[in-house]
């Protein structure tokens, strides 16, 4: 079986599956966050040194993707800022498939009511 995330928003805890999160198949409601709301997280992103450069070049075109840190050893910190929780999960699932990238973990994710 497929691990579950629990949630709670807006006092009512929900469950979310884990696999469905990350494969950017589950929203909040609907696939609309709240008004004025922003989702945020952060991707530790592991790669080899020597394409490095190409990798974070790759990821830089994606919506809402910004390289907050990098280690020449290949680790890069990304973090995406979108308008709900499905584009997070469509955004890690894309980097996570890049040529490049050896490893994408989903470090923090949440909601900003702004």
């Amino acid at each position: 079986p497929a691990a579950e995330v629990r949630c709670v928003m807006s006092r009512t805890p929900q469950k979310i599956d884990r696999r469905n999160f990350m494969n950017g198949r589950w929203s909040m409601r609907a696939g609309v966050g709240a008004p004025g709301s922003a989702e945020i997280a952060s991707i530790l992103v592991q790669v080899r040194p020597e394409r490095l450069a190409k990798a974070i070049r790759a990821i830089e075109t994606l919506p809402g993707a910004q390289i907050f840190c990098r280690d020449p050893k290949g680790k890069i910190v990304v973090v995406l800022e979108a308008t709900d929780v499905s584009a997070i999960g469509e955004t890690l699932s894309v980097i996570s498939t890049l040529p490049d990238v050896l490893t994408a973990s989903l470090v923090f994710q949440g909601t900003d009511a702004g």
